[in-house]
């Protein structure tokens, strides 16, 4: 399945060109809502990536496995303290089977955009449904503002980073993301294509997946979903 990848030199910059992401005060929510549905079960992170998430909630006794695509970002994250206790798996979360089952699955920041065609995003969730017990959760956190029919989009400009994206094919739902960081003495420049999908078509391939949507909030502090949001987070279920 098309997935966009993140090479070395990106890995090797991440967490610094993403720092704001890794705000306790963003990432305490997020690890608040996943600890309360892993209920103490074992849960599964698709595209781990250096372990925003998954090493806070390592911290908190829960058992974390992660399947992740680039071998550099996993490289990343096995540098890092706690990393040891997480079981890391590298492959495509189409369908990369990690060991055991899950209470939950999840897939945190947009990351269901990096899958490039509509094929391959609903083998995202046949596959978290494959990882699931009855009764174990799915949780993916999506955009809701971005829209693929706009040509560009200047979204950010900083002293230390540009990030235009442009539309590719509104028909096919695929936009490109380009950035400039300012990392040190360099300048790393990036084009990626993603996929952009649409809350409806998220529920419609949850339940051909077998998975209901319990929840859809407006961001991690279980606020009301509005279409007007920039992200959405969507809380599927397993039944049966």
């Amino acid at each position: 399945m098309p997935s966009t990848v993140w090479d070395a030199e990106l890995a090797e910059v991440y967490d610094l060109t993403h720092a704001g992401m890794f705000d306790p005060a963003l990432v305490g929510p997020v690890v608040e809502v996943l600890a309360e549905l892993a209920g103490g079960q074992p849960v599964l992170e698709f595209a781990i990536g250096t372990g925003r998430i998954a090493l806070p909630l390592t911290a908190r006794g829960i058992s974390v496995s992660g399947i992740e695509l680039s071998s550099h970002m996993a490289d990343q994250l096995r540098s890092k303290p706690g990393a040891e206790a997480i079981e890391l798996t590298i492959g495509d979360m189409t369908s990369t089977r990690a060991t055991g089952s899950f209470g939950l699955v999840y897939l945190v920041f947009n990351t269901i955009m990096n899958v490039t065609t509509q094929e391959g995003q609903l083998a995202v969730f046949r596959n978290a449904a494959d990882h699931l017990w009855p009764g174990g959760y799915f949780v993916v956190e999506g955009g809701v503002g971005t829209s693929p029919g706009r040509p560009r989009e200047v979204f950010d400009m900083s002293d230390d980073h540009v990030g235009i994206d442009t539309s590719d094919d509104p028909l096919l739902q695929l936009c490109s993301s380009h950035h400039w960081w300012v990392v040190g003495d360099r300048l790393v420049h990036r084009t990626m294509q993603f996929r952009f999908i649409y809350p409806s078509e998220m529920e419609l391939m949850g339940r051909l997946a077998g998975l209901e949507l319990k929840e859809r909030w407006g961001g991690w502090d279980k606020s009301a979903f509005s279409a007007k949001g920039g992200n959405h987070v969507a809380i599927f279920q397993k039944m049966d």
